[in-house]
């Protein structure tokens, strides 16, 4: 039995991680991809791990898209760092049509948004 053609079809590909700053005193969960429901435990991992850190920058510049899903994800985990973790926080929103969904649902207004990461480092010292 011959392997199926997948030529044409979309690929899940996302990368999500978590690093610290130049100096380390501010957490930075970086993604690039696509984020759908199938990057959410990632995501939900990526923010477990930068609750150690007093301030937070959620880099999606690398973001190419984001679906409900993930977009849900995001706001929840955003929104309980802030609060239960006491961080602050900004969010680096995607260029292009990754920005889109933010966009169309006002969360671009509602988040606390950073136009960079260099920015958003600026406004977290």
């Amino acid at each position: 039995m011959r392997a199926p053609d997948l030529t044409g079809f979309a690929v899940h590909v996302h990368r999500i991680r978590v690093e610290p700053d130049g100096d380390g005193a501010v957490g930075v969960l970086r993604a690039r991809g696509e984020l759908d429901a199938f990057a959410v435990p990632d995501l939900e991992g990526a923010f477990a791990e930068v609750v150690v850190f007093d301030r937070v920058i959620v880099d999606l510049a690398a973001v190419s898209f984001l679906d409900s899903t993930a977009l849900g994800t995001l706001v929840h985990q955003v929104r309980r760092v802030q609060a239960l973790d006491g961080a602050a926080v900004r969010v680096v929103l995607p260029e292009g049509t990754g920005r889109r969904i933010f966009e169309i649902t006002t969360l671009d207004r509602v988040l606390p948004v950073a136009a960079t990461t260099a920015e958003a480092v600026a406004e977290l010292q």
